[in-house]
């Protein structure tokens, strides 16, 4: 059970958390009216803002579970809380709105071009690898390409989840070792070098590529069934339109 410590948090979150994601951006989409690189960046960055009210708070509470009961001293060890939402009660007594979003700088700083790329870069490899419908090889592209921009978008901004995690954690035991994110970045290069903002990243990666590539593929398929189902025409338009489907499967469903 040690191995999934802090679950509760995400299994509540994330689902809310993609439902903000592709919303956002599938309406931010239509709002900036063209479908380039640019605008698919900017409608990613959009959607990472703005599901920080749900990630941050989630990811909050996945940290202290997975950090209670393996500090050295006593008061750390022992276990303050019995699951995530109890995580996050808890702090809201003791600390108020500010404490459960502690780390929201730091969250907001790594969603927001993070996403732009996860987005941009999806959209980059599904028109480059040519996914269309009636490709035998369609479903194996797009797990390709939602695992690559799962990748990308760790990769663009790791260095900040580092910081962000250890804001998270401080205060856990009882001792706060950090007044901010500058101080948290300055006291983790003195002791640690740089090296300590690429800690973890390779796990990190092994995560990301299955993931994303679930992800993306899942909602993609989702959306072109959904279109089908709904009689707009036989022939499902490619992955690359994302946009345009989500745009039809709305005004069909009103």
């Amino acid at each position: 059970m040690g191995l999934y410590k802090g679950i509760g948090s995400p299994m509540m979150g994330l689902a809310f958390i993609n439902a903000i994601v592709f919303g956002v951006q599938g309406n931010a989409m239509r709002r900036l009216g063209h479908d380039t690189p640019l605008n698919q960046f900017l409608a990613g960055s959009a959607a990472g803002a703005i599901q920080c009210v749900i990630c941050c708070p989630m990811e909050l509470a996945k940290t202290r579970m997975q950090m209670q009961g393996t500090g050295e001293k006593k008061r750390a060890a022992r276990k303050l809380y019995k699951n995530s939402l109890d995580c996050l009660v808890r702090i809201y007594r003791r600390e108020g709105f500010r404490g459960i979003n502690r780390g929201m700088l730091t969250t907001v700083i790594r969603e927001t071009p993070a996403f732009g790329f996860y987005f941009l870069v999806y959209d980059t490899l599904t028109r480059r690898l040519g996914c269309e419908p009636e490709d035998s090889y369609m479903i194996p592209k797009l797990l390709f390409a939602g695992g690559m921009s799962g990748i990308a978008s760790w990769l663009s901004t790791y260095p900040v989840d580092v910081i962000k995690s250890r804001l998270q954690a401080d205060g856990v035991g009882g001792v706060n070792r950090y007044s901010g994110i500058a101080d948290c970045v300055r006291q983790s290069w003195e002791r640690e070098g740089w090296r300590v903002f690429t800690r973890g990243l390779v796990s990190t990666l092994l995560r990301a590529f299955p993931v994303n590539a679930a992800t993306f593929a899942t909602v993609t398929l989702f959306l072109m069934y959904m279109r089908d189902e709904q009689g707009v025409e036989c022939e499902v338009p490619p992955p690359q339109a994302l946009q345009q489907q989500q745009q039809q499967v709305q005004t069909n469903s009103l």
